[in-house]
């Protein structure tokens, strides 16, 4: 009976919940992981049905290479997230201002000596593993990181034009005219999610708009150009073979891309109006609910399938109803991370959660919007969608340490009550 009694009351163990370990090792934001996991998933499906050709022909039927490629990259990604996660915010604020001053000569550098493709020089190739790296990538997140620690040290003089907005405003400046020759597009939507954030930041609007005003005088001068060589005939080069080298060699392209977006059409004869074209069957292809997965047609005639223009064959195979849905993804993430936003108790960790995913959302935007043509061609990627490279990897790394905001942000929210009852 004594025997019986003890078995009785002796509570029986609990049995451990499957993925609790998980749950104990990745903090913040579940939803943001959830999203980052779901945008992964999609990034395999379209990789693999868009290049499934271009491996067939490089690698003698060996279709699957680039699979292989993406599963390796979204690996070492995760892995990135996970460690930029478990960092304390902190010590991003610490390494901020080194980060961002070994960037500018290193932007110096690609500018002038730098991998050249299509007139421009956008990369370094790295030497052990030899892969090229975009180091723009590395500038934006420099960038931020930097912009949050001045924005967070300066809110009492931030209305101050020359005490508050002037110093904030320098490295953006700087930022954006190094890559800005290289390119544009990047440099515009860098600079575009830097004044949004100062925006939040409690900056003067008169002196945001000021520097829109300014940024726009080199936009008219290229639309003006644009307008006179289309009026002409589209022939005369704006800048001549003899000084088109250096910091001019792609304003050219430049004045071409918004003169094929103003004035192109199905019959122009161009490359940049071929993809746009092409992209444009793919949509009309895939009307409400797509032609299915891995039955793309035009992903045999898309150059950059797998990159710039992903966002076609997604909708191509799966429909408007599936462009939708991506784009709802990327809302969800940032509404997300307005919420980690608001929940942050310090201003640093508010304005860099708030600043990359500024950037990463409208990076989206830009490349869904250059497929629908609603946007000039650029050169920027579909976030945790197109092939893997260096703004992958960028890429999770941003949205780690949006995590690592977050998890401290539980953090503080579960001590509160301990706090409440300390003093009671």
């Amino acid at each position: 009976m004594d025997v019986t009694a003890d078995i009785a009351q002796t509570p029986a163990p609990e049995p451990r919940k499957w993925g609790s370990g998980l749950q104990k090792h990745t903090r913040g934001d579940k939803v943001i992981w959830a999203l980052v996991v779901l945008l992964t998933l999609v990034s395999l499906l379209a990789v693999y049905s868009a290049t499934g050709s271009l491996a067939y022909k490089n690698y003698k039927g060996n279709t699957e290479v680039y699979l292989f490629k993406q599963v390796a990259f979204i690996m070492i990604g995760i892995m990135v997230i996970y460690f930029a996660h478990r960092v304390n915010y902190t010590i991003y604020s610490k390494v901020a201002k080194i980060l961002f001053l070994l960037t500018i000569p290193l932007l110096f550098y690609t500018l002038f000596f730098g991998v050249r493709m299509n007139e421009g020089s956008r990369w370094i190739r790295l030497p052990i593993i030899n892969m090229t790296m975009q180091t723009s990538d590395l500038a934006k997140l420099a960038l931020f990181m930097y912009l949050a620690r001045l924005l967070s040290r300066k809110q009492q003089v931030i209305k101050d034009f020359k005490k508050g907005f002037i110093p904030v405003m320098i490295p953006v400046a700087i930022t954006c005219m190094l890559i800005a020759p290289a390119n544009l597009s990047t440099a515009l939507l860098l600079g575009a999610s830097c004044l949004m954030l100062l925006f939040i930041g409690r900056a003067n609007g008169k002196h945001i708009l000021l520097v829109i005003g300014i940024a726009c005088i080199p936009l008219v001068l290229l639309i003006s150009a644009a307008m006179i060589r289309h009026s002409s005939g589209g022939d005369e080069p704006v800048v001549s073979g003899k000084t088109s080298g250096g910091l001019l060699a792609r304003v050219n392209t430049w004045v071409g891309r918004v003169e094929n977006f103003m004035y192109g059409g199905k019959d122009a004869d161009n490359d940049e109006m071929y993809q746009v074209n092409q992209a444009k069957i793919a949509i009309a292809k895939g009307g409400l609910l797509g032609v299915g997965p891995g039955n793309s047609t035009t992903r045999d005639y898309l150059p950059q399938a797998y990159n710039d223009f992903i966002f076609a064959i997604i909708i191509e195979e799966y429909g408007l109803i599936g462009g939708a849905f991506i784009i709802f993804v990327y809302l969800v993430f940032l509404f997300r991370c307005i919420r980690i936003f608001k929940k942050c108790p310090f201003a640093f960790g508010a304005f860099l959660a708030l600043g990359l995913s500024f950037t990463l959302a409208i990076q989206a935007i830009a490349n869904m919007a250059v497929t629908v043509n609603l946007f000039p061609v650029t050169g920027v990627t579909l976030p945790l969608v197109s092939m893997g490279g260096s703004s992958f990897l960028f890429t999770c790394l941003s949205i780690g340490i949006i995590l690592s905001v977050s998890r401290n942000v539980e953090q503080s929210e579960g001590n509160k009550p301990l706090a409440e009852t300390a003093e009671a």
